[in-house]
């Protein structure tokens, strides 16, 4: 099978947004670009210093992926290099992972000819990140609302969401394994009432659009943040001057380490800047949602 040099663009996204733990994430206007081009030996090359130290052969997140999808369809692979240029901070809470699984998965899909539905792709993700919140934004934009028990999964997509946003980057850095054993294993049937009510509250504020709704609900988790928000530096003072400055709600992105805040569109610069000022050890990413999901197209020499 013949084919021509292609990139593929995928955005990162946010998870939980709070008490939509492991359900809820959102598409970020910040974007990881795979070019993929013959070769005879695979390979990766990464124009981000940050992202040298990751593998840059058949271990290589992206090219392990692929090569999961050929496999499950009973086809090989043929050989590529992949060059890679990132806007999205390694290990912050970002989706950089789930955005590499999408990268790979819709690799194999264009490589192979598979012609997966994108319900497909979501589901090969979700199984293989462990969880659909991340995937299922960066293949979809917007936001999304998932149910994955491992055999059914189902998906709501809102694709437009009309606010700013800002992340709010600590200097330490710590893996979504070490965030996921502060959890307990078990949680009283009354706090996952109130974090299941304020789940509710938040899917439906989500879908109307009605952030001043989904700011309150997104600071009532009992899931999660409870257990992680003491490895964030000044996590309360946070998010009580977000609430002083006229932001919507702050939470933990995804894992972490990095603060979501939302914003009313327009108002991200002047938020941004309040912050820096207030917290100067953060690093302030301003961003907006990704109505976009992940997009593939032929590259043009």
């Amino acid at each position: 099978m013949s084919w021509r040099d292609f990139s593929v663009k995928v955005p990162a996204s946010t998870a939980n947004l709070g008490p939509g733990f492991d359900s809820i994430g959102m598409a970020l206007d910040l974007y990881l670009t795979i070019t993929v081009c013959p070769s005879p030996t695979m390979s990766v090359e990464y124009v981000d210093p940050d992202y040298r130290q990751l593998p840059c052969g058949t271990d290589n997140l992206i090219i392990a992926t692929a090569r999961k999808v050929a496999a499950r369809y009973h086809k090989q692979l043929p050989t590529v290099k992949l060059n890679i240029e990132t806007d999205i901070p390694l290990g912050r809470g970002l989706g950089s992972s789930a955005s590499a699984i999408a990268g790979g998965i819709e690799i194999a899909d264009r490589l192979l000819d598979l012609k997966m539905s994108q319900k497909e792709k979501v589901e090969i993700g979700s199984e293989m990140e462990g969880h659909p919140d991340n995937i299922s934004a960066s293949f979809m934009g917007g936001l999304t609302i998932s149910y994955d028990d491992g055999t059914v999964l189902e998906t709501i997509h809102v694709p437009h969401v009309d606010i700013g946003v800002i992340i709010l980057v600590p200097p330490a850095e710590f893996l979504t394994a070490e965030s996921r054993e502060l959890l307990p294993e078990t949680l009283r049937h009354s706090a996952a009432t109130r974090g299941s009510a304020a789940g509710n509250v938040l899917s439906a504020a989500l879908a109307l659009n009605d952030w001043k709704t989904v700011g309150r609900m997104m600071e009532r988790d009992t899931f999660h943040e409870p257990y992680r928000q003491s490895m964030f530096p000044d996590f309360e003072a946070i998010r009580s001057f977000n609430r002083e400055i006229g932001a919507f709600g702050s939470v933990i992105s995804g894992a972490g380490p990095s603060l979501f805040v939302a914003v009313e569109k327009g108002e991200e610069q002047g938020v941004a800047e309040k912050l820096k000022i207030r917290f100067p050890h953060y690093q302030c990413l301003v961003t907006k949602p990704s109505e976009a999901g992940i997009m593939s197209y032929e590259t043009v020499q």
